[in-house]
């Protein structure tokens, strides 16, 4: 009956008499080489299949991750093929792929939630994450970012490195292709991407790791892979009172496992329910989220007290005792305005804090990354904000003076040029240096003309006309 399969025959049958005979033998019991016996029949058991590894799972309270290793079936629908994509999508950013340490903002087709946070606009830098901050300052490494492999990459190394874009108007997708390290371009290329997906949805690809994440110093620029987010406080400056400063405040940071990033492995964030997405009172207060969330009847928003808009929820002294009102409550109170005191105003938005008076709480050790003043080459520039600072009243009375004096000689000058022999002209024309040039004056009906005297020798007769004024 062949030497694999079911066996048959006479051999069946001996198997059958020796197993059921003298010898003994229990149906159903097992032999070597794979088989079984049931009743009084030899049957092959094939192995069983592996069961592919399940995803390591977390919640983050604001995101759930997933971590996909190599083998996953589900790889294949996280990574986005640039080079299959349209190509009228897909673009090269020209100086971020030939610069180090630099950042460029680009304006997205969609709005991206991040946080509960609808965001228009973001910041890619070559160190292997985007910014997601409205303010730029010096320290983009320290919070506010979406960051698959934040390193110091060098995208100017290689003609090969480049640092790539693509916005279909669903997803916005950055990825960073064949990049080196600086200082280290002997441990291989790096190629990863991040996308951001309009539901929110949050995806790192990982496709060339040539060495494990551990393994990278930290020295010159911050490693780590992850999630952050902030708000910021003007705040008085302790150096000049009548001048603010802005506090950056992280209060959400979603740290990855590095060891965990190799070739071929993914990790996929899924948004989880925010107070911001709510509308309405009602469904604010009976919110069964795990933040504590309080409505603000006159800023009309649901929060938590700590997100971005934070600065303002203080100044209108929103969420304090709200637990004991009803939304009749609260609709009754919409008489709330900010504080005298308030440091907010609608025009706070617009003031931008210098370099140098930036300060982030112990976060001094994060690196210098610059913003790309050519964004508007790639054609998603967009109006910086001025920066504002104070005038101290000081300035204002010396500007006021400044004025007064100079409308006072100019006053003067009209007055000595109109009447050449008043007690003043006369004063000043007898007091003259001697290397000044003399002026000769004299009387027309309509208008005054001078000429100019040279200290030498004789006077010339040419006369040059000026208007009166």
């Amino acid at each position: 009956g062949g030497t694999g399969g079911v066996g048959t025959g006479r051999a069946a049958e001996a198997q059958q008499t020796g197993m059921s005979g003298k010898r003994g033998g229990t149906p159903g019991a097992a032999m070597p080489g794979g088989l079984h016996l049931h009743g009084a029949r030899w049957v092959t058991v094939s192995p069983v299949p592996p069961v592919p590894p399940r995803p390591q799972e977390d919640n983050h309270s604001y995101y759930v991750s997933r971590i996909y290793g190599p083998g996953d079936a589900r790889l294949r629908g996280l990574w986005v093929d640039m080079a299959a994509a349209n190509r009228s999508q897909v673009k090269i950013h020209g100086i971020l792929s030939n610069t180090h340490r630099q950042a460029s903002r680009i304006v997205l087709s969609f709005d991206f939630p991040f946080y509960g946070h609808l965001l228009r606009q973001v910041t890619i830098a070559t160190g292997g994450f985007i910014f997601m901050g409205d303010v730029i300052h010096r320290m983009l490494t320290a919070t506010q970012y979406v960051a698959p492999l934040m390193a110091n990459f060098n995208p100017s190394f290689s003609r090969n490195s480049t640092v790539q874009y693509l916005d279909n108007g669903t997803v916005f997708v950055v990825q960073w292709d064949k990049v080196y390290l600086q200082g280290k371009e002997d441990m291989g290329s790096f190629t990863f991407q991040a996308a951001l997906h309009s539901t929110g949805r949050i995806v790192f690809g990982y496709k060339e790791i040539p060495v494990p994440v551990l393994q990278i110093s930290a020295t010159q620029h911050p490693v780590k892979a992850g999630l952050s987010d902030a708000f910021m406080i003007l705040n008085p400056s302790p150096d000049v009172p009548e001048s603010r400063r802005r506090t950056i405040y992280e209060y959400h940071r979603v740290e990855l496992d590095t060891s965990k990033i190799t070739n071929m492995s993914a990790v996929e964030f899924t948004p989880l329910p925010t107070c911001l997405q709510h509308q309405s009172c009602e469904m604010c207060v009976t919110s069964e989220l795990t933040f504590n969330c309080s409505w603000c009847h006159v800023l009309q928003r649901c929060s938590s007290g700590f997100d971005r808009y934070r600065e303002e929820w203080l100044s209108y002294g929103c969420g304090q005792k709200s637990d004991e009102k009803t939304c009749e409550d609260l609709a009754e109170g919409d008489h709330y305005s900010a504080p005298p005191d308030s440091s907010f105003s609608p025009l706070d938005e617009d003031v931008t804090t210098s370099t140098s008076s930036l300060f982030i709480d112990s976060l001094t050790t994060e690196d210098d990354t610059k913003l790309n003043q050519y964004a508007g080459s790639e054609g998603n520039s967009l109006p910086s904000k001025k920066a504002g600072a104070p005038i101290h009243t000081g300035t204002i009375v010396g500007i006021v003076l400044a004025v007064l004096l100079i409308a006072a000689i100019i006053l003067a000058g009209i007055y000595i040029n109109s009447h050449p022999t008043s007690n003043a002209a006369l004063f000043f024309i007898e007091r003259r240096p001697h290397h000044w040039p003399a002026m000769k004056f004299r009387n027309h009906t309509n208008h005054a003309t001078y000429s100019e005297v040279e200290p030498t020798s004789q006077e010339k007769e040419g006369f040059v006309e000026a208007e009166q004024c």
